[in-house]
């Protein structure tokens, strides 16, 4: 994996107007401009720029354009991925996300933190915690995901939800801050009727 090995994790560093830091933030913007002035049917050109963009991407994945990220190198993404538009991802630290993963539009994961401190945050200072998704995860539409949080496998967040604090494994979550609603059961799979690939009910 891609590394840039300056990024300090869980504690203050000043992120604002440091030059190392700066290049490889406006490399990966570039990279995410040229991502989105792609043709949205291109997606051939759009998953060997995706490969670029991360230090690691699974068979399958799509992310629909405009995305916005500031290294790219941090972020691992699982297999059949699926991300809608508007997608944004501020990975100072690593960001890693399993396999069939989808997200809905206007979705945000971000790894910082500035300071509290007036002073401090003037100074550029934040910190850096790493955000890890599990498998089969679906994130609705709005969603946002704070540093440090981790999601366990088959879990759904709701729509409009502020991520605060780990979510366990296989639950309905949402809310601002989110919160467990109720555990996934087996009467979810009868919750819509269901119909074949004709539109016909069965």
């Amino acid at each position: 994996m891609q590394k840039n090995n300056k990024i300090p994790l869980n504690v203050l560093f000043k992120a604002n107007g440091v030059p190392s830091l700066e290049e490889e933030i406006s490399a990966c913007k570039d990279k995410c401009y040229r991502y989105n002035l792609l043709h949205p049917n291109d997606t051939e050109n759009r998953r060997a720029l995706l490969r670029e963009i991360f230090a690691e991407v699974g068979e399958g994945a799509a992310v629909m354009p405009p995305f916005w990220c500031d290294y790219g190198s941090h972020i691992r993404i699982g297999k059949n991925f699926y991300a809608n538009h508007n997608l944004v991802i501020t990975d100072g630290a690593d960001v890693t996300i399993g396999d069939d993963v989808f997200i809905a539009p206007n979705c945000c994961i971000t790894t910082a933190e500035h300071a509290l401190d007036p002073e401090q945050r003037k100074a550029g200072m934040e910190v850096a915690k790493p955000v890890t998704i599990g498998n089969n995860v679906w994130l609705g539409a709005g969603a946002i995901v704070l540093a440090g949080v981790t999601i366990g496998d088959n879990t759904v967040v709701g729509a409009g939800s502020v991520v605060t604090k780990d979510l366990p494994a296989g639950v309905v979550a949402a809310g601002v801050p989110c919160r467990v609603r109720r555990k996934i059961s087996e009467e979810d799979k009868h919750r819509y009727p269901l119909a074949n690939r004709n539109g016909i009910m069965f």
